[in-house]
């Protein structure tokens, strides 16, 4: 094995002391719209220079921990992410975790049956005319035949964000939403050469009468036959990809 060996780096001061102020926020010293010293402040008592904190500022703004503001009443305050900044972040680290198969097809799916059924049986209830107009909207969408597979799926992903909006749980909504941007784009753009939109459009258009009803056992139970119709699509790319490049047996 030739292994080449370098020096290892060790990490900038600005990174030490982004690293305690995001820490002082995660531990509630610092709180949302605390004023945070000024930059000279900082670095007479971290003992650097004011571009090493200017640099550690960067850092925690990129994260959109602080924010800067100008004029008398001006300086460094922190920030508090919003909802979809932070579901942004997961859904980013679910797909990528995805994309390296650190999770199997049938954990997907199980997880998304889980946590979406548990909306559906909140959204029975809870659920408000403005959102079942939009579910109406995005089903008139999905039946428009020049619709590219693309913008199929984005109005798929519409569809049930909103159901998970209308469980009016802000928590579940949030985890939801991670799952539904993250993994149902890949298994809608996985399986769109199988899948037939007839079938999911049918399936959509169940869900909205049963949360119009409220019924949640039957919107659950068409949830389930979506879940298990697109596990299905799948199996059926897997062997397709298997038949065009079949592995090379072993010597």
């Amino acid at each position: 094995m030739n292994l080449e060996i370098e020096p290892v780096a060790q990490r900038s001061l600005s990174s030490q002391i982004a690293d305690q102020i995001r820490q002082a926020i995660m531990d509630g010293s610092l709180k949302a719209d605390d004023r945070l010293p000024t930059e000279d402040e900082l670095a007479q008592r971290y003992q650097v220079s004011r571009p090493t904190i200017r640099e550690a500022l960067k850092r925690l703004a990129a994260q959109n921990l602080v924010r800067s503001r100008r004029g008398p009443t001006g300086g460094t305050f922190i920030n508090r992410p919003s909802a979809a900044d932070l579901s942004d972040a997961l859904s980013s680290a679910t797909t990528l975790l995805v994309g390296m198969d650190a999770f199997s097809m049938d954990e997907i799916n199980q997880t998304r049956l889980l946590m979406e059924q548990n909306c559906i049986r909140l959204a029975a209830d809870t659920i408000t005319p403005e959102q079942l107009q939009q579910l109406e909207d995005e089903l008139q969408m999905q039946q428009q035949p020049q619709l590219s597979p693309e913008e199929f799926c984005a109005s798929d992903v519409r569809f049930h964000r909103t159901i998970a909006e209308a469980s009016a749980n802000q928590l579940l909504s949030f985890i939801m939403f991670s799952i539904i941007e993250a993994l149902q784009p890949i298994s809608n753009m996985v399986t769109f050469r199988f899948r037939e939109r007839s079938v999911i459009i049918d399936q959509h258009q169940r869900l909205l009468s049963a949360l119009q009803k409220n019924d949640a056992e039957l919107a659950c139970a068409v949830l389930h036959e979506q879940i298990s119709y697109l596990a299905d699509k799948y199996a059926e790319v897997q062997q397709w990809r298997n038949n065009r490049h079949p592995e090379t047996p072993s010597e």
